[in-house]
């Protein structure tokens, strides 16, 4: 036989439920719901007696929550949490909903990941679906709502914001920063490369003023963030951007035996279709990049000042 279904407590009661037991107090949740302090006292009491048990323990001039209130809680408080997610959406989908979006995998997992628990708080109705690619995107063809890319920022069709301009940098790790007095001694060593962009470290050496040698080895990675792990490890010296390098290098997992930093002739930005700049979410979503460039220029990390740059295609 078919389980017949649990008969629900009246909402009503699970709404004040969830607020008292968020605050922990009953006139804390009467002010929020714009009700008196005896009315929550009710609703937890007929949802105490529709349960069979007590979910509040009143203490001496506190509130404390039972084992019973204790487990009901969390399921309590996601509920009301996908409720309300599901109303935003009916309200405003521009708002609300999925954006797809297209990044470098350094640039996602070196500066984007650690900033994520920031976007969710400003926007926790934009559900991000994020993927990695060297490509262009065409904004016509793929489903991609937005990308960040790496280039000179002359993409024609598509409205591009610059971001910053990183700087390049030797790292390495430090049992290897030892033996490394000038920069000709680089030489000697195995240098890493993201294969992308073969050209770091000559740009590099023009921007000290030599012309680059041939090291003892080359090799060639998919990506920044796998030369920069390989680095770490001890394989050889990278070229790195300085933006993705600084939580090593704090953290000393890397150094940095010059800490020269050559100024790159391409930047980042945050790009869309030409038609498509001022939908909400889009334009939440570049907001928000470019507000969390200036927090990062305010603690002295290293991005260089947003701007808008002309439109182009995403690199």
């Amino acid at each position: 036989m078919p389980k017949r279904p649990t008969r629900l407590p009246p909402l009503k009661a699970i709404r004040v439920f969830e607020a008292a037991a968020r605050h922990l107090s009953f006139t804390r949740a009467a002010d929020e719901l714009a009700v008196t302090q005896t009315a929550v006292s009710h609703q937890i009491k007929a949802l105490e007696e529709h349960l069979g048990q007590p979910l509040f323990r009143r203490l001496n001039r506190a509130l404390a929550l039972t084992p019973a209130g204790a487990e009901l809680y969390p399921g309590v408080r996601s509920a009301i949490e996908t409720i309300a997610t599901a109303v935003e959406r009916l309200r405003d989908p521009e708002q609300s909903g999925v954006l797809n979006v297209s990044l470098l995998t350094t640039f996602l997992t070196r500066w984007l990941v650690p900033r994520l628990p920031s976007w969710q708080a400003a926007h926790p109705a934009i559900e991000l679906r994020m993927t990695t690619a060297h490509r262009l995107v065409d904004f016509r063809r793929d489903d991609i709502d937005v990308a960040v890319r790496y280039g000179l920022g002359r993409w024609p069709g598509v409205h591009a914001a610059r971001m910053f301009t990183p700087r390049l940098i030797p790292v390495c790790s430090p049992a290897l920063a030892g033996g490394l007095a000038e920069p000709a001694d680089l030489m000697r060593h195995t240098l890493l490369i993201d294969t992308a962009a073969p050209d770091e470290w000559e740009m590099w050496f023009t921007g000290l003023g030599q012309r680059a040698l041939k090291p003892k080895r080359w090799i060639g990675f998919d990506s920044t963030a796998a030369a920069l792990q390989a680095a770490a490890e001890g394989v050889g010296i990278a070229i790195g951007l300085d933006p993705f390098v600084e939580s090593d290098l704090a953290a000393g997992r890397l150094v940095t035996p010059f800490d020269v930093r050559v100024p790159t002739r391409s930047a980042f930005y945050v790009v869309c279709g030409e038609g498509n700049r001022e939908r909400p979410k889009i334009k939440a979503f570049r907001d928000w990049l470019l507000a969390e460039v200036k927090r990062s220029e305010a603690a002295g990390r290293p991005a260089a000042p947003p701007q808008v740059a002309s439109s182009g295609r995403s690199r």
